[in-house]
């Protein structure tokens, strides 16, 4: 077996990591072995089943309202998400290597209480946790907090980078020297400026003292995901991990070159920055019988009704009376500010729902596709297909291709939907010497091959007020 790629470096070890399917149209909520996605229960085996496998990390999503279509709650996927801290909390008690990484807005939270309960997760995990900071983009979820509304584009990431910013200050407040607990001199803090901090800035303008000392890692590992050009740019600068969304070959290595080759002017080397694209998989005894299952996992993601509410989101009108067998409707979509899908990134994707129209038409005419099958063929999810083998040999080879640094699996089924992949494709991948066979350290550092920063403590008061204008 060959220690080196083709082009004389050693072979990239792959970094996998598993999400917990939440609010999507991805899990296929109605097969007869699929459990809950509130159940404690349910998060317990699949962080076990990823542990056992030596994933890196688990990784959940956020949803902060349950998206609405037509006035009413969209039932049709699953609805329902428990609070992120609380769950990836509990799971540190049942878990001791696996990394816990949650999503949190910066949109609509304070950096104090994310840094207070990031650094308490990192504690109590024993330097597992990592942050997925997103900005929320529509004023329907921010009606359900205080300042209601939403921030122009523009204006979040400006927010989001301030936000990070000063919670990394927060962080950096102790240096991990300050606590002596000396019991014979009655000393416990060698140093009485511990925690202090003062930021002024654009959007914050918070003094006082963080009260949870230096964690593990020093601070979460932060991880970010955008495609834009202004969400690739903040990734280069600030992230540590960025969820991609291209799982080929070609795209892939575009991607990966373009954000790898940003880093070098914000002073960053590229293995301080880890790109791991989100992939589904459906696995098969052989390729033929893979293809098959995928087959039948798309149709049972995409009914007639999930096609239907989907073409909707498009159309931007009620289209309830058409046969999602039949074509296309000879109307054309409703443009406009006003949608009947809130919620939904859909909303931000089709942003030009005429020209969406007509690439559709186009296709459903070549191709004699009906609605449904024009929806599935345009949101196809499975990224591997295949026996183990072959999956195996896929992932191998978009990772030492350099179009990507290993994957985030999203399987179909919750809780038990990752049990095959690790029983089936990790051997291989360890049998390549690509993946680990047992863990080699114990913080989420140590799996992703990160360093621990440090300490950038600052000396009285932080203000960024000048330089923002």
């Amino acid at each position: 077996m060959s220690t080196h790629r083709a082009d004389g470096k050693p072979l990239k070890q792959i970094h996998l990591a598993a999400h917990f399917p939440g609010v999507n149209n991805t899990t296929v909520w109605s097969d007869p072995a699929a459990g809950s996605h509130i159940d404690f229960d349910s998060f317990v085996h699949f962080a076990r089943t990823a542990e056992r496998a030596k994933f890196d990390f688990l990784f959940l999503a956020e949803g902060l309202r349950l998206r609405e279509q037509g006035g009413k709650i969209y039932d049709l996927d699953v609805v329902g998400r428990p609070d992120t801290f609380t769950v990836l909390a509990a799971l540190a008690a049942v878990t001791e290597h696996l990394g816990l990484t949650g999503t949190i807005s910066s949109t609509f939270n304070e950096p104090y209480e994310v840094a207070r309960q990031f650094a308490s997760l990192d504690h109590l995990s024993g330097g597992r946790a990592a942050w997925n900071v997103v900005t929320s983009w529509d004023a329907f979820t921010g009606e359900n907090f205080r300042r209601g509304g939403f921030l122009p584009r523009e204006d979040r990431y400006t927010r989001a980078r301030e936000f990070l910013e000063t919670a990394t200050e927060l962080f950096d407040s102790w240096d991990g020297t300050e606590i002596a607990a000396d019991p014979v001199a009655g000393v416990f803090l060698r140093d009485a400026r511990a925690g202090a901090f003062a930021h002024r800035g654009q959007h914050f303008d918070i003094e006082g003292r963080f009260n949870v000392p230096r964690s593990p890692q020093g601070r979460p590992v932060f991880f970010q995901a955008g495609d834009s050009d202004e969400g690739r740019e903040f990734a280069a600068a600030r992230a540590e991990a960025i969820f991609g969304r291209y799982a080929t070959l070609e795209e892939g290595r575009a991607f990966y070159a373009d954000v790898k080759g940003r880093l070098p002017r914000h002073g960053r080397r590229p293995e301080e920055l880890k790109i791991l694209p989100a992939a589904t998989f459906v696995l098969g005894d052989t390729d033929a019988e893979a293809r098959e299952l995928a087959h039948e996992v798309r149709r049972s993601q995409v009914s007639g009704q999930t096609a239907i509410k989907y073409l909707e989101h498009v159309w931007n009108r009620d289209l309830s009376h058409h046969d999602p067998d039949g074509p296309l409707p000879e109307i054309d979509p409703l443009p406009g500010e006003n949608t009947v899908a809130l919620g939904r990134a859909s909303v931000r994707q089709f942003r030009d729902p005429l020209a969406t129209a007509r690439e559709w038409r186009a296709l459903a005419e070549a191709k004699n596709l009906s609605i449904r099958e024009l929806v599935i063929a345009t949101t196809a999810r499975q990224t591997f297909i295949g026996s183990p083998a072959t999956v195996a040999d896929s992932i191998d080879t978009l990772v030492q291709q350099d179009a990507a640094d290993g994957f985030i699996l999203v399987p179909h089924l919750t809780p038990g939907g990752l049990d095959v992949f690790a029983d089936t494709v990790v051997p291989l991948l360890q049998e390549r010497g690509v993946f680990r066979t047992e863990y080699t350290g114990t913080t989420l550092r140590d799996h992703l091959g990160l360093t621990v920063p440090a300490a950038r403590r600052a000396d009285g008061l932080t203000d960024r007020r000048a330089a923002a204008s």
